[in-house]
Protein backbone atom coordinates (compact mmCIF):
# COMPACT_ATOMS: atom_id res chain seq x y z
CA UNK A 1 0.00 0.00 0.00
CA UNK A 2 1.50 3.36 -0.98
CA UNK A 3 1.28 6.59 0.94
CA UNK A 4 -1.18 8.91 -0.80
CA UNK A 5 -0.28 11.90 1.35
CA UNK A 6 1.00 14.58 -1.00
CA UNK A 7 4.36 16.21 -0.41
CA UNK A 8 4.19 19.63 1.28
CA UNK A 9 3.87 22.29 -1.39
CA UNK A 10 4.01 26.07 -1.25
CA UNK A 11 1.60 26.22 -4.20
CA UNK A 12 -0.88 23.89 -2.51
CA UNK A 13 -0.72 25.93 0.68
CA UNK A 14 -1.59 29.06 -1.33
CA UNK A 15 -4.55 27.29 -2.95
CA UNK A 16 -5.78 26.02 0.41
CA UNK A 17 -5.41 29.48 1.91
CA UNK A 18 -7.51 30.99 -0.90
CA UNK A 19 -10.07 28.22 -0.45
CA UNK A 20 -10.21 29.05 3.28
CA UNK A 21 -10.90 32.72 2.51
CA UNK A 22 -13.76 31.76 0.18
CA UNK A 23 -15.20 29.43 2.82
CA UNK A 24 -14.85 32.16 5.43
CA UNK A 25 -16.70 34.60 3.16
CA UNK A 26 -19.52 32.10 2.65
CA UNK A 27 -19.71 31.56 6.40
CA UNK A 28 -19.91 35.32 6.98
CA UNK A 29 -22.77 35.66 4.50
CA UNK A 30 -24.72 32.61 5.68
CA UNK A 31 -23.84 32.92 9.37
CA UNK A 32 -23.09 29.20 9.45
CA UNK A 33 -20.77 28.14 12.29
CA UNK A 34 -20.17 24.87 10.44
CA UNK A 35 -18.90 26.73 7.38
CA UNK A 36 -16.73 28.93 9.61
CA UNK A 37 -15.26 25.87 11.32
CA UNK A 38 -14.51 24.37 7.89
CA UNK A 39 -12.85 27.65 6.84
CA UNK A 40 -10.73 27.71 10.00
CA UNK A 41 -9.70 24.11 9.41
CA UNK A 42 -8.69 24.92 5.82
CA UNK A 43 -6.68 27.97 6.98
CA UNK A 44 -4.88 25.84 9.59
CA UNK A 45 -4.11 23.17 6.98
CA UNK A 46 -2.73 25.83 4.62
CA UNK A 47 -0.51 27.28 7.36
CA UNK A 48 0.80 23.82 8.27
CA UNK A 49 1.52 23.04 4.59
CA UNK A 50 3.37 26.34 4.15
CA UNK A 51 5.51 25.69 7.23
CA UNK A 52 6.26 22.11 6.18
CA UNK A 53 7.11 23.16 2.63
CA UNK A 54 9.61 25.74 3.85
CA UNK A 55 11.27 23.46 6.40
CA UNK A 56 14.90 22.53 5.90
CA UNK A 57 17.62 20.92 7.96
CA UNK A 58 21.23 22.07 7.55
CA UNK A 59 24.12 19.80 8.49
CA UNK A 60 27.42 21.34 7.51
CA UNK A 61 27.40 21.92 3.75
CA UNK A 62 24.30 19.73 3.20
CA UNK A 63 20.61 20.65 3.24
CA UNK A 64 17.64 18.31 3.49
CA UNK A 65 14.30 19.90 2.62
CA UNK A 66 10.74 18.69 3.08
CA UNK A 67 10.98 17.14 -0.40
CA UNK A 68 13.48 14.61 0.96
CA UNK A 69 16.21 15.65 -1.47
CA UNK A 70 19.70 16.52 -0.27
CA UNK A 71 21.72 19.35 -1.81
CA UNK A 72 25.37 20.20 -1.18
CA UNK A 73 26.40 23.85 -0.84
CA UNK A 74 28.62 25.28 -3.56
CA UNK A 75 32.35 25.20 -2.83
CA UNK A 76 32.35 29.02 -2.69
CA UNK A 77 30.03 28.96 0.32
CA UNK A 78 32.09 26.40 2.21
CA UNK A 79 35.42 28.07 1.41
CA UNK A 80 33.99 31.50 2.24
CA UNK A 81 32.82 30.31 5.65
CA UNK A 82 36.24 28.75 6.30
CA UNK A 83 38.04 31.97 5.32
CA UNK A 84 35.78 33.98 7.63
CA UNK A 85 36.56 31.66 10.53
CA UNK A 86 40.32 31.71 9.92
CA UNK A 87 40.25 35.48 9.33
CA UNK A 88 38.38 36.09 12.58
CA UNK A 89 40.91 33.92 14.40
CA UNK A 90 43.83 35.86 12.93
CA UNK A 91 42.17 39.16 13.78
CA UNK A 92 41.57 38.06 17.38
CA UNK A 93 45.11 36.75 17.73
CA UNK A 94 46.44 40.00 16.25
CA UNK A 95 44.44 41.96 18.83
CA UNK A 96 45.72 39.80 21.68
CA UNK A 97 49.35 40.05 20.57
CA UNK A 98 49.14 43.68 19.51
CA UNK A 99 50.22 42.67 15.99
CA UNK A 100 48.57 45.12 13.58
CA UNK A 101 49.79 43.21 10.51
CA UNK A 102 48.17 39.93 11.65
CA UNK A 103 45.03 41.81 12.68
CA UNK A 104 44.79 43.44 9.23
CA UNK A 105 45.43 40.14 7.42
CA UNK A 106 42.64 38.55 9.45
CA UNK A 107 40.23 41.37 8.70
CA UNK A 108 40.98 41.12 4.96
CA UNK A 109 40.62 37.32 4.94
CA UNK A 110 37.33 37.60 6.83
CA UNK A 111 35.96 40.16 4.35
CA UNK A 112 37.12 38.09 1.37
CA UNK A 113 35.39 35.06 2.92
CA UNK A 114 32.16 37.00 3.33
CA UNK A 115 32.27 37.96 -0.34
CA UNK A 116 33.02 34.43 -1.46
CA UNK A 117 30.20 33.02 0.69
CA UNK A 118 27.76 35.59 -0.72
CA UNK A 119 28.84 34.66 -4.27
CA UNK A 120 28.18 31.00 -3.47
CA UNK A 121 24.81 31.80 -1.94
CA UNK A 122 23.75 33.70 -5.06
CA UNK A 123 24.93 30.82 -7.21
CA UNK A 124 23.06 28.23 -5.13
CA UNK A 125 19.92 30.36 -4.93
CA UNK A 126 19.87 30.92 -8.70
CA UNK A 127 20.58 27.25 -9.41
CA UNK A 128 17.91 26.17 -6.92
CA UNK A 129 15.23 28.40 -8.42
CA UNK A 130 16.23 27.37 -11.95
CA UNK A 131 16.10 23.66 -11.06
CA UNK A 132 12.69 24.08 -9.41
CA UNK A 133 11.22 25.84 -12.45
CA UNK A 134 12.82 23.45 -14.95
CA UNK A 135 11.78 20.46 -12.84
CA UNK A 136 8.20 21.67 -12.54
CA UNK A 137 7.80 22.44 -16.24
CA UNK A 138 9.65 19.32 -17.40
CA UNK A 139 7.66 17.17 -14.99
CA UNK A 140 4.39 18.62 -16.24
CA UNK A 141 5.30 17.96 -19.89
CA UNK A 142 6.52 14.45 -19.03
CA UNK A 143 3.26 13.83 -17.18
CA UNK A 144 1.23 14.94 -20.18
CA UNK A 145 3.20 12.63 -22.47
CA UNK A 146 2.99 9.83 -19.90
CA UNK A 147 6.80 9.56 -19.74
CA UNK A 148 7.24 8.33 -16.15
CA UNK A 149 11.04 8.06 -16.34
CA UNK A 150 11.42 11.70 -17.38
CA UNK A 151 8.79 12.76 -14.88
CA UNK A 152 10.79 11.17 -12.04
CA UNK A 153 13.98 12.82 -13.33
CA UNK A 154 12.32 16.24 -13.38
CA UNK A 155 10.73 15.70 -9.96
CA UNK A 156 14.17 14.88 -8.55
CA UNK A 157 15.57 18.02 -10.21
CA UNK A 158 12.79 20.11 -8.65
CA UNK A 159 13.34 18.56 -5.23
CA UNK A 160 17.11 19.11 -5.27
CA UNK A 161 16.53 22.71 -6.37
CA UNK A 162 14.13 23.17 -3.47
CA UNK A 163 16.73 21.81 -1.02
CA UNK A 164 19.42 24.08 -2.50
CA UNK A 165 17.14 27.14 -2.23
CA UNK A 166 16.03 26.28 1.32
CA UNK A 167 19.68 25.85 2.34
CA UNK A 168 20.49 29.41 1.28
CA UNK A 169 17.36 30.68 3.00
CA UNK A 170 18.30 28.85 6.22
CA UNK A 171 21.79 30.40 6.17
CA UNK A 172 20.40 33.88 5.52
CA UNK A 173 17.85 33.47 8.34
CA UNK A 174 20.64 32.40 10.69
CA UNK A 175 22.73 35.42 9.69
CA UNK A 176 19.76 37.78 10.19
CA UNK A 177 19.09 36.33 13.65
CA UNK A 178 22.76 36.81 14.59
CA UNK A 179 22.63 40.44 13.39
CA UNK A 180 19.41 41.05 15.35
CA UNK A 181 21.06 39.75 18.54
CA UNK A 182 23.94 42.21 18.09
CA UNK A 183 21.54 45.15 18.20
Amino acid sequence: MSDSTPQASTGQSLLDSAKGYVQSGIAAVTGSTGDQAKADQTHNKAAAEANASEAAVKAGPFTLSSSGAVAKDSQDRSQGQWDQTVGSGKETLGNLLGNENLKQQGREQNLAGQGQEAKGQLSDLGQGISDRVQGTLGGAVAGLTNDRVSQEKYNAMHDEGKSRQRGVEADLDKMAEAEAKKQ
